[in-house]
C-alpha cells in the first residue's frame, strides 16, 4: 500500500503544479494581440515588445520573437515564430508524462499487494494448520482485495487527469497556432499601410531595436 500512497502524492503534485502553470501562462489572446497590432500600427515597436514583455506564458514570448523579425520575409517570420514556438511549447509539455506513467504502474503495484496479501493468507495456514483462525485468512484476504480496488482507482484517475491536461496543452497550441498565423496578417497589414514613410519610419525602429538587443547581448 505504501506504494501506492507514494504514486498517488506525485500524481496529486503533478497534476496540481501543472493546471496551475497552465493557468498562470493563460492569456486573453484577441484582446492581447489587438494591442500588439494597434502599437505597430502606429509604428511603436517598443511599445509591442513591451506588452510582450510584461504579458505571461509561451504565446507572447512566440509573438515577440516574431516582433523581432519583423523585416524580414512572411516565410522567414514564420520559420522564426515555429522555431520559437517548438521552444516555448517544451516546458508547457513538462512532467504531464509522469501521470500516464503512474496509470500504468498502479496496477502493478495493485497486483503485486494482491499477490503479497494471498502469500500471507497462506503462510497462516501453514504455521496453524487446520486450526488457522478464519480472521488471518480473510485478513490476507482484505489486504489483497484493496490493494487491487486501490491500483485500478490510482489509475482511473490518473488517466482522467493526464487527458485533462493534455486537452488543455492542445488548446494552448491551436492558440498558438492562430497567433502565429495572424501575426504574419498584421505584419503584411502594417507594412502595406497607406502611409510609406510611416512603414519606413517603422522599419528603422525596427533595426534600432534588434541593434540595441545585439549590443545588450553581447555584453
Amino acid at each position: 500500500m505504501w506504494p501506492l500512497f507514494a504514486l498517488s502524492l506525485v500524481a496529486l503534485v503533478v497534476f496540481v503544479e501543472r493546471l496551475l502553470f497552465l493557468h498562470r501562462n493563460q492569456i486573453r489572446s484577441k484582446e492581447f494581440l489587438s494591442g500588439i497590432e494597434n502599437s505597430l500600427s502606429k509604428g511603436r515597436l517598443i511599445e509591442a515588445l513591451t506588452i510582450c514583455q510584461d504579458t505571461p506564458g509561451p504565446a507572447a514570448s512566440m509573438v515577440k520573437a516574431g516582433l523581432m523579425s519583423f523585416r524580414e520575409s512572411n516565410a522567414e517570420i514564420r520559420e522564426v515564430v515555429r522555431e520559437a514556438a517548438v521552444v516555448e511549447l517544451a516546458p508547457v509539455k513538462r512532467r504531464v508524462g509522469a501521470l500516464y506513467a503512474v496509470a500504468q504502474v498502479a496496477p502493478i503495484f495493485g497486483l503485486l499487494g494482491t499477490v503479497i496479501g494471498m502469500i500471507d493468507s497462506f503462510m497462516q495456514y501453514e504455521r496453524q494448520g487446520v486450526y488457522v483462525h478464519a480472521g488471518h485468512l480473510v485478513g490476507g484476504g482484505w489486504q489483497a482485495l484493496i490493494s487491487t480496488a486501490t491500483g485500478l482507482a490510482l489509475a482511473a484517475v490518473a488517466i482522467m487527469a493526464h487527458h485533462f491536461l493534455v486537452g488543455r496543452i492542445r488548446t494552448v497550441v491551436l492558440e498558438m497556432e492562430w497567433l502565429a498565423q495572424e501575426l504574419v496578417v498584421i505584419f503584411t497589414r502594417v507594412k502595406n499601410g497607406p502611409d510609406p514613410e510611416d512603414t519606413d519610419a517603422f522599419e528603422e525602429r525596427a533595426k534600432d531595436v534588434e541593434a540595441g538587443s545585439g549590443t545588450a547581448e553581447a555584453s
